[in-house]
């Protein structure tokens, strides 16, 4: 369940690329996707983890006060597969941004995959509960008390709490289909007959608004745009980044009824590892937008933006 991740070097060029592509369309591709489909920058332009790494340790050295490097921080390391280092960070994320549900259902999963032998630790379980008491809704603590439910013995109540999930999951969620095969998986272990109940919950073809507009078929970025951004000193690659994302704002402050650039705002915030930046950009929308809110909490919580 765990979404959100710190800026990679391809991250970064890819953003690059798809704000440079942004210029004469609304809308962007995915661009972590892209990055599997298109060719790699050469070895010598891509940060090892380690680097990648120490980069954001030292963000968090500039920034101790910030829950954004924090949480970076513990994103890399869950990635890395240093759990109880990503718990820490994560830690310390909470404690400076204790009204964000994201980042302690984050802790939360951080915690359970630290624990070497009990799968549901009570810190864990504490983690989540205080997701759950922020926002009913966070899809992964959601999750994760249901498998409490399945550790305890009583499998249908679990199973019974991922359909629930299941009802308030948008339709592409990164999870959907995770958490359709826990389903089925813990029915047959347990010889719980779950197949018309998934069948009734099959997904249907999305309509074209109702696609995340990271998702539309769009020109994505290139391999040479890709490439040409990755040529730039790291240094230039934020500056430029920042500035995009700047004129995304000024455009919006322009234009408040834009419903797909404040999406896109959402989601380079998130790929920067701004959260509590990508949350603001949500209620400013939301603001702005009240027709349009189903809209925009749906691709909201697709991009694991806090508060959605």
């Amino acid at each position: 369940m765990s979404e959100t991740k710190g800026m990679s070097t391809t991250n970064r060029a890819i953003l690059i690329a798809a704000f440079l592509l942004l210029a004469g369309a609304i809308g962007y591709a995915i661009w972590r996707d892209s990055a599997n489909n298109a060719a790699a920058p050469a070895p010598a332009a891509a940060a090892s983890p380690d680097a990648q790494l120490a980069a954001i340790e030292e963000r968090t050295r500039r920034e101790p006060q910030s829950a954004d490097a924090w949480m970076a921080l513990g994103a890399a390391r869950f990635d890395l597969g240093d759990y109880p280092g990503a718990a820490a960070a994560y830690e310390k994320s909470v404690a400076i941004a204790p009204e964000s549900a994201g980042l302690w259902s984050a802790l939360g999963e951080a915690r359970v995959m630290a624990s070497p032998r009990d799968p549901m630790p009570a810190a864990a379980a504490e983690a989540f509960d205080k997701a759950i008491a922020l926002n009913p809704k966070d899809p992964r603590a959601r999750y994760f008390m249901a498998v409490k439910k399945d550790i305890a013995g009583d499998h249908k109540g679990a199973i019974d709490e991922w359909f629930a999930l299941l009802a308030d999951t948008p339709q592409g969620a990164p999870w959907e289909a995770d958490l359709r095969r826990t389903i089925e998986q813990v029915g047959a272990i347990n010889k719980i007959d779950v197949a018309a109940r998934l069948t009734a919950t099959q997904p249907r073809a999305l309509k074209a608004d109702e696609m995340p507009v990271a998702a539309r078929a769009i020109p994505g970025p290139s391999r040479a745009d890709m490439e040409a951004a990755s040529q730039l000193p790291k240094g230039q690659q934020d500056a430029m980044i920042a500035g995009m994302v700047d004129g995304l704002e000024a455009k919006l402050k322009a234009n408040p009824a834009d419903v797909d650039r404040w999406i896109m705002l959402m989601r380079s915030r998130m790929t920067l590892g701004e959260t509590a930046k990508a949350a603001q950009a949500l209620k400013d929308a939301l603001a702005a937008n009240p027709g349009a809110a189903p809209r925009l909490k749906a691709q909201a919580q697709m991009l694991g933006v806090p508060g959605a």
